[in-house]
């Protein structure tokens, strides 16, 4: 264990600080309003109809940060800055930063739910607003965008003529498939209001007559079938153990006998205390579902048997990211 100090953990107590800046002033969108122009405090408080004592010092934080600049009494964002957190840059992270503030809400209630505390937990694991499931799908891309293709190329996709993607969001993952397996067709599965985001991004990226949608509910809801391989990437955490044999078996079904599903989450090791993202990741799930948790692959293995899987193996232990790969078959010949 390394030599901790009491500077050291007196920083990490006050880490929250920053964050809290930062969170705020991507509520406000601050960003994108002065990537347009520079502005005054004032002409700011005007725009946010805000206060104008708060509103200064929030905004001369901002600047000691570096996140914005200030001239002759003018704040402005930076090409630099603009760049990831104006909401119309393209490379923006706004989306999983908006994300950060719903877990902000939830992880505020941990102590209460560690003490068991009922109405802890009743807070924490309210459903998502409109506005927070929005930005949900909008930081799944954003995390899955760059990330997407590294996990594809680790998959054979050899004799694959249908992808599933399971909980697809707004389709990043399908579009990698996509552009690795130029014969390759898919169905995105998620919420009615998800998959017309989805259906909005893979027609923007030119592929929509190789793409079927499938609105429902995948905890009630059956999966269409006929597919060789389907994809189940970061969703088991959010899942209980039997909701997870649930959902596999739902998946099964879908497949077609000898199709393979693909699990793409945190695979913790045997003891559970690494690797250390995934281990803080699971208090993250303790925030904000009722029996979701990070799994080891011994674990993955014993509910996808449960789910009549078959040739269950860790394709990738990962590390760290959520880059945690492990792959199932569907029996070619099933018990009657």
């Amino acid at each position: 264990m390394a030599t901790i100090t009491g500077e050291a953990l007196l920083s990490t107590a006050r880490n929250f600080m920053e964050c809290r800046i930062l969170l705020t002033a991507a509520e406000l969108d601050l960003f994108t309003l002065l990537a347009a122009h520079p502005l005054t405090a004032a002409e700011v408080t005007c725009q946010l109809r805000g206060d104008e004592r708060a509103v200064k010092i929030l905004l001369d934080a901002l600047t000691a940060m570096e996140l914005l600049r200030k001239c002759d009494g003018k704040y402005d964002c930076g090409a630099e800055i603009a760049r990831w957190l104006a909401a119309d840059a393209l490379d923006s992270v706004l989306p999983m930063v908006l994300h950060s503030v719903t877990m902000w809400q939830r992880w505020s209630e941990l102590t209460g739910l560690v003490r068991g505390d009922a109405t802890a937990r009743t807070r924490a694991h309210a459903p998502r607003s409109d506005v927070g499931q929005r930005a949900f799908i909008g930081a799944m891309h954003v995390v899955g965008r760059d990330f997407a293709p590294q996990i594809v190329a680790a998959i054979d996709l050899r004799g694959v003529q249908r992808l599933l993607d399971v909980g697809g969001a707004s389709g990043t993952y399908t579009l990698a498939f996509l552009a690795a397996a130029p014969e390759l067709r898919a169905t995105i599965f998620d919420l009615p209001d998800v998959i017309e985001l989805a259906r909005a991004r893979c027609t923007q990226a030119g592929v929509a007559e190789r793409v079927a949608y499938a609105a429902g509910d995948f905890y009630t809801d059956e999966l269409p079938g006929g597919h060789d391989l389907a994809l189940l990437s970061a969703i088991i955490h959010q899942n209980s153990p039997p909701q997870n044999v649930a959902l596999y078996r739902r998946i099964r079904r879908s497949l077609n006998p000898g199709g393979r599903l693909i699990v793409r989450d945190h695979i913790m090791n045997p003891d559970r205390t690494g690797p250390r993202p995934g281990a803080i990741f699971a208090v993250h799930m303790l925030a904000g579902t009722e029996g979701g948790n990070v799994y080891t692959f011994e674990e993955c293995r014993r509910d996808l048997s449960a789910a009549e899987f078959g040739d269950v193996r860790l394709l990738q232990t990962g590390d760290g990211r959520m880059n945690g790969l492990v792959e199932a078959r569907r029996p070619v010949q099933e018990k009657a």
